[in-house]
């Protein structure tokens, strides 16, 4: 019988566990998505103004135990950022170490679409990587996956990066910066989005140029196709200018 070898990467993390009797409710009242809606949830912890502090997967691992999966550098600024809202509210808030490898396949994990393909993230699985971190980059931009320190900063509000459709619940109640966020969405609407675009070639913090004008930036690049924030008025069929190449929208 031939040997199946799965594609795999490692994938940076870290991890904070929010556990208790009042995990839940505290979560729901603290994140943008409602934590009620499956075992695992992505969601953002933001600012009042509805800046982004973390993007985080919620992974559920028992009745009262949470799981945040957030980006590598972020955990302490998750942590301290629940601790000070915890008040009398019966939940651990605490570091993990974990090990978050990306397995592509049909194969027991966490599941994820960041990367265009069907895929899971497995924690402390004792699966050898097989590609190369420059690989898993690839696969996220091709999908138009935001990354922390590229498309999504403190700069950022959520629904420029496309994060309104995965990550926030305009259903549930009230969480930090949720009147900015529901204000945008129900009354007006970004003056940028989050953009593929197909171009020979780009690197980050080129210009994005239409009709002789700067309507934007690349964040993120790979052969063939770059991510970048453009102004909403371009219209899908323009013809922009990066780096004097010629590129289109995706």
């Amino acid at each position: 019988m031939a040997i199946v070898t799965r594609r795999a990467a490692l994938r940076p993390r870290d991890y904070v566990r929010v556990a208790g009797p009042d995990a839940q409710e505290f979560l729901q009242r603290m994140v943008s998505n409602d934590v009620s809606a499956g075992d695992v949830v992505d969601a953002l912890l933001l600012t009042p103004k509805g800046r982004v502090i973390a993007p985080l997967r919620i992974w559920r691992r028992g009745g009262d135990d949470f799981l945040l999966l957030t980006e590598p550098g972020l955990g302490d600024a998750v942590r301290s950022t629940l601790l000070r809202a915890r008040f009398a509210a019966k939940c651990e808030i605490e570091r993990e170490e974990h090990t978050s490898t990306i397995v592509f396949g049909d194969a027991g994990g966490i599941p994820t679409d960041d990367y265009g393909e069907r895929a899971v993230e497995r924690l402390d699985a004792e699966v050898a990587p097989t590609l190369e971190p420059a690989e898993l980059e690839r696969l996220r931009v091709e999908a138009g996956t935001p990354a922390w320190g590229t498309e999504i900063d403190d700069k950022i509000l959520p629904a420029e990066a496309g994060l309104d459709e995965r990550a926030i619940s305009y259903t549930k109640g009230c969480y930090p910066g949720q009147e900015p966020i529901a204000r945008l969405h129900f009354r007006g609407h970004p003056n940028r989005r989050l953009r593929r675009i197909d171009v020979a070639s780009a690197k980050p913090d080129d210009e994005i140029v239409w009709n002789e004008k700067t309507v934007g930036r690349v964040t993120s690049a790979v052969p063939g196709r770059a991510l970048g924030y453009v102004r909403t008025e371009v219209p899908e069929d323009a013809v922009l200018k990066i780096a004097g190449a010629e590129a289109r929208l995706h």
